[in-house]
């Protein structure tokens, strides 16, 4: 599958990228069950790491980068900085449960750390309300600000 990128900054839609932003991989064509061998989990059990867990690559994950899988090599490499399950997803453009998978098989190898969040804080609603509040002071395209409930 070709990358819809055209050099100079704009996608075929014309739409301009933004300056120094990644580039972005094509889309693969190979179904997720085969990346994950049909796995549906990763190698440890109990529950599935959640989508806001923050992940980095570990050295020992660096060094075996070029001994890595098309997909693990992916991960390891985009994760040189921290950053979410869901955000890993979204720019290696894999399926947020390969992801997940890969992800906890790397940590069980040692070539990732994964830093899953504290749940008593990701459930408080004080920090819902706080966030919704903080989108509604976000002005509209007209520059109108959005009424309270």
């Amino acid at each position: 599958m070709a990358d819809d990128r055209i050099p100079g900054g704009t996608g075929v839609d014309g739409v301009a990228s933004s300056p120094g932003a990644e580039p972005v991989a094509p889309v693969p064509a190979v179904r997720p069950f085969l990346v994950t061998a049909g796995r549906v989990a990763g190698a440890a059990t109990g529950p599935p790491i959640p989508v806001e867990t923050q992940v980095v690559a570990t050295a020992e994950g660096l060094d075996a980068l070029d001994r890595l899988s098309f997909e693990r090599h992916d991960i390891v490499a985009a994760c040189k900085q921290p950053q979410s399950i869901a955000e890993l997803a979204a720019r290696l453009r894999l399926h947020l449960n390969v992801v997940r998978v890969l992800a906890e098989d790397l940590r069980a190898a040692g070539q990732l750390a994964v830093h899953v969040p504290d749940t008593a804080v990701t459930h408080d609603a004080s920090v819902l309300r706080r966030v919704i509040d903080g989108l509604r002071a976000i002005p509209d395209s007209r520059g109108v600000l959005r009424d309270t409930d």
